[in-house]
């Protein structure tokens, strides 16, 4: 048996291929795991789970299956679903964890994040974050009607976009000095997480230990996942 993890599939209804490669992943790779981790940027846009668009409602019923089935399913939030609720998470048969959450991985703690909180040198999304992760925000947002918060999230797509295009690369990148800090404190040995959008396997020394960060990469031309089982962790990718 194996844990499997991924981030930032960004489902969206103008990405059919993504979705039919992440029902495929479920049917295969999945279906005879032990547990998957999503950790964040699942849906391109979360507007709440009272959303009752075609995609969000299909992607519920294959991942309660996938429960069904026996394989634990664990969410995790990122910066384009961090509205995604109970109500959802019970109706997908998922486990909503906290934004840090520390798992033991087969003897090795590990550290999963969706990856934002380590980009503390983009300053402009980090106080974009902390509002809208604030509760106040989000029950004013959630109080609109679908409509408007369906033209909110298009919205603010688009903003992130024309923002990020902007931006020079290593703002976006993680701070290395905040990686070693969330991973002392978590008193980890590996970290996984996505976000970036930058797959890659990064030693490091943690506490004079021997140490990895592992980024998951975002599923646009390919899929991506790491598979861990016990004395084996690896970064996978497919074509789709």
């Amino acid at each position: 048996m194996s844990i499997l993890f991924i981030s930032d599939l960004h489902l969206h209804e103008s990405r059919p291929l993504i979705t039919r490669a992440f029902f495929h992943f479920l049917h295969t790779q999945a279906s005879t795991s032990e547990a998957l981790y999503i950790l964040g940027d699942f849906f391109d846009a979360w507007v709440g789970d009272d959303d009752d668009a075609d995609l969000p409602q299909e992607v519920a019923r294959e991942l309660f299956t996938l429960k069904q089935n026996g394989v634990a399913i664990y969410f995790q939030h990122g910066n384009r679903d961090f509205l995604l609720g109970d109500d959802y998470a019970h109706k997908s048969g998922m486990v909503l964890l906290p934004e840090s959450h520390v798992i033991d991985l087969y003897g090795t703690p590990t550290l999963l994040l969706h990856g934002d909180t380590l980009c503390t040198a983009d300053k402009d999304y980090q106080q974009f974050r902390s509002m809208v992760r604030n509760s106040h925000w989000q029950q004013q947002i959630l109080a609109q009607p679908l409509s408007a918060r369906r033209a909110l999230a298009a919205q603010l797509r688009e903003k992130s976009q024309s923002m990020n295009s902007m931006k020079a690369e290593d703002i976006m990148d993680v701070t290395p000095a905040e990686v070693i800090d969330q991973m002392e404190k978590a008193q980890v040995t590996r970290l996984i997480h996505g976000h970036t959008h930058r797959p890659a396997r990064h030693p490091l020394v943690i506490n004079g230990n021997p140490a990895e960060r592992i980024v998951l990469g975002d599923w646009h031309s390919h899929g991506w996942c790491i598979k861990a089982e016990k004395d084996y962790c690896d970064l996978i990718s497919w074509s789709i």
